[in-house]
């Protein structure tokens, strides 16, 4: 029997219909128009992409977006400058730097310039240990939206096992960080894998949850997964003409019980969730919350 594919699409729409509720709540209970700011740096066709499908997604929410579009040559000082403005400007509450930067650009000393009130993508590390303590400001996008796709299964996740294949600072660790909390969606025991672990088809096939987010296309195949899992596809390559996920779909959804699709699952749900930490974002620097 094959899996139950979670649609990540029309998951997401469903969030952001319940934000959009909440933004014009927002707005007419303090005047203040939620405003995200995208800053993009070089001429990525990806980037350009990803932050084009942000914005739209802003709008649809009523979140005001602007985009700051920057030469390739831009220096790492001019983009600190750039995002200590943006610090500066009551009128903006979020500000999102999409990665990567150009080469010549130290990216944790531009992440860590972005205030932490501002960090709607909790990359700050006063909001990373916030995360590790269980009290979050913000909970990171791509993680959350993950959360949530899972709990849409209706497994449970109290004390089952979850493997995460990568260990990136905006995936595989904050992703561990929300499965080991206390709560809904969490209560995991958590294995992270990486390129130095060693039996990795072993461990993966003890996992009640799988998380792949490692950038090797379709590197998770079938025999690797335990009959019923649930699995969340994190990667997105280019394989000739064809976009894939890090899991080989067609073998491995006729032996979990859930999978995500690529394109069209974790993607659109964490565009959901950057919307969510955008309005709480101008809750906060409001003084409604």
């Amino acid at each position: 029997m094959s899996a139950e594919i979670i649609d990540g699409k029309a998951l997401a729409a469903a969030f952001r219909e319940q934000i959009a509720e909440e933004v014009n709540q927002f707005k007419s209970e303090t005047n203040f128009v939620p405003h995200l700011t995208a800053v993009l740096v070089g001429d990525d066709p990806a980037s350009a992409v990803y932050v084009r499908n942000k914005q739209r997604a802003c709008e649809k929410a009523g979140i005001q977006s602007t985009l700051k579009r920057l030469p390739a040559e831009t220096t790492e000082a001019e983009l600190i400058s750039i995002v200590e403005a943006l610090n500066a400007d009551p009128g903006v509450h979020g500000i999102l730097v999409q990665l990567p930067l150009p080469k010549h650009v130290n990216e944790t000393a531009i992440l860590d310039v972005v205030h932490p009130l501002k960090d709607v993508d909790a990359f700050h590390p006063e909001n990373v240990g916030l995360i590790v303590q269980g009290r979050p400001r913000y909970l990171p996008c791509t993680p959350y939206g993950i959360q949530q796709m899972i709990l849409s299964t209706k497994m449970e996740t109290a004390g089952k096992h979850a493997v995460i294949l990568g260990r990136s600072e905006i995936v595989g660790k904050p992703m561990a960080m929300l499965l080991i909390q206390r709560g809904l969606g969490a209560d995991a025991t958590v294995t992270i894998c990486h390129s130095r672990t060693q039996n990795l088809k072993e461990i993966v096939r003890t996992a009640d949850i799988v998380i792949a987010a490692i950038g090797k296309p379709e590197f998770v195949t079938a025999d690797m997964v335990k009959p019923g899992a649930v699995v969340i596809d994190v990667g997105i390559n280019r394989v000739d003409d064809r976009l894939v996920g890090d899991v080989e779909f067609e073998g491995v959804k006729e032996v979990a019980s859930a999978i995500t699709p690529v394109p069209g699952g974790v993607g659109p749900m964490t565009i959901a969730m950057l919307l969510k930490n955008t309005l709480t974002a101008a809750r906060i620097q409001s003084g409604s919350i």
